[in-house]
């Protein structure tokens, strides 16, 4: 196994690595992140996929890019048809709310959580959905918002609400429609919703960002008085106008919490300067850097971790206005994608994560091995990004699921790192990676494929831990309760926070 090689791109002048040998998932011509930048090369996924990837937007297109030949893939070592569960016995499913209404069909897409008191808010592609929680295994839905905008990744804070937009629409209000990115008066960004009332959330204002917004990532000020939005976007194009090249940068919105009307941009530092060696480059196994996917802050730290594209880096966030990075590495043999990013409670290592395939390809099996589509576990020594380990689940999935490393969060036990963890069609995982070189699985469910015949987007989009239990975002079975009973992870449940966002970790 070969050890990622961290960047002292500030430190001693390294500006490039050497070129990898590209393994069975070269995936070095990705589509974009907007809806109409159909940049990927014809691929071999089943027909009618590719497009079908195309539309649903994200990374989802890169499933169908050479290397990834489904048909290549072996997943003879599948044990589950549609409709059949696995599981470990420490780990229940207590309630299931299937998508319902305006979120009901197929490409309404459910995606990331927040959640505040007795409520979680749900993002979907074509708006929000707000549950009471105060019964986890009863959940109720109290209402939905069709507001169109993909991937609407959320985030609440007090009585602040933020969705990202990521897709070109005809206007910033809840009454658009698709609307290519080639035309200037396009827009893509934040939206910034009232929630005082959960159960009746009011949209108070939205700000244009460069690139749009993937996802983003918010840090209160130091005096409280203004939340600080970070901005992650990508994939540039000269033919976008609020999109273009090199676009190395993140946004910065400030928004008063008094005056959230008046939220606005207020910097876009570059992260990647050319002067200084840039992000990675084309022509390696990793992704070309053009942007942040994700940024993870850490406010009570002033640190803030980032999954970019082809790197991964740690950024100083005690100016908020003006992060600076201040680290750097890459792994251009085993991560195509940095895709999000994860602190230990201490704030001493990151797991950052790979979306091989962009989310869209079925990656867990042993063709692919269990050093792609996987975890990167790195200790922080010095400032410095220390690679110690990879952690993948170990079932192979059927080549009609999509499944690889995707969101999750820390489990809240003291001395001991923890977390849960999404996987698209692989379902969800607890796994333990105290001794960051050794990590180990405590528990985990696993659905059957959605479909034997074609490879449907589902999964778990994001799996959360919140006051004693698992809530998992599922694309297309709505949104799952789970409880897990294992003495490692016994302490937890005592533990009670009043607001949880993922990406804006606090200490337990």
């Amino acid at each position: 196994m070969a050890i990622p090689v961290p960047l002292r791109l500030r430190r001693l002048g390294v500006t490039t690595l050497g070129v990898v040998a590209l393994g069975i998932a070269a995936v070095n011509l990705p589509a974009g992140a907007h809806d109409d930048d159909h940049r990927g090369a014809a691929g071999p996924c089943p027909p009618g996929q590719q497009r079908a990837n195309e539309r649903a937007g994200d990374n989802f297109a890169l499933a169908c890019l050479p290397g990834l030949d489904i048909a290549k893939l072996d997943d003879s070592a599948t044990v589950l048809a549609p409709g059949e569960v696995e599981q470990s016995p420490n780990i229940k499913l207590l309630a299931n709310i299937p998508k319902s209404g305006p979120f009901a069909g197929e490409s309404s897409f459910q995606t990331d959580l927040a959640f505040q008191g007795d409520y979680a808010f749900q993002g979907n592609y074509d708006g929000l959905s707000v549950y009471d929680i105060r019964k986890p295994h009863k959940p109720q839905l109290v209402t939905q918002v069709l507001c169109p905008g993909s991937q609407n990744d959320i985030s609440v804070l007090g009585d602040l609400l933020v969705l990202s937009v990521d897709s070109s629409r005809s206007n910033d209000t809840c009454a658009n429609v698709p609307q290519s990115a080639t035309i200037k008066e396009s827009w893509e960004g934040i939206r910034v919703f009232d929630v005082s009332d959960p159960t009746a959330p009011q949209y108070v204002a939205s700000v244009e960002t460069a690139c749009g917004s993937h996802t983003h990532t918010l840090a209160p000020s130091k005096d409280g008085a203004d939340v600080y939005v970070y901005v992650s976007s990508y994939s540039p194009n000269v033919n976008f106008p609020d999109c273009q090249p090199p676009h190395d940068q993140v946004s910065v919105v400030k928004v008063p919490v008094a005056a959230p009307q008046d939220a606005a941009v207020v910097s876009e530092p570059v992260l990647f300067p050319a002067e200084e060696g840039g992000g990675n480059p084309p022509g390696n196994y990793s992704r070309e850097t053009s942007g942040c996917h994700d940024l993870t802050a850490y406010p009570s730290k002033d640190v803030m971790a980032g999954a970019c594209m082809g790197d991964g880096i740690l950024v100083d966030i005690s100016d908020r206005e003006n992060p600076v990075v201040t680290e750097q590495v890459r792994d251009t043999e085993n991560f195509a994608f940095w895709h999000s990013a994860t602190f230990n409670n201490a704030g001493t290592k990151v797991v950052f994560t790979d979306e091989l395939g962009g989310g869209g390809g079925p990656t867990c099996n042993p063709t692919i091995g269990q050093e792609k589509g996987a975890d990167g576990i790195y200790d922080i020594v010095d400032g410095q990004l220390e690679f110690r380990s990879y952690f993948k689940i170990p079932r192979t999935q059927a080549n009609t699921e999509n499944c690889v490393a995707h969101n999750g969060s820390l489990i809240p036990v003291a001395g001991r790192d923890i977390m849960v963890q999404a996987w698209y069609q692989g379902g969800i995982s607890v796994w333990d990676f105290t001794d960051s070189s050794n990590p180990k699985e405590i528990a985990f469910f696993d659905r059957g494929p959605l479909s034997t015949e074609r490879l449907i987007l589902g999964g778990s989009w994001s799996a959360y831990w919140y006051n004693g239990h698992i809530y998992s975002s599922d694309i297309q079975q709505g949104f799952d309760v789970f409880k897990v009973n294992d003495p490692l992870v016994a302490p937890a449940r005592g533990v009670r926070i009043d607001e949880l966002n993922v990406q804006s970790q606090t200490s337990y």
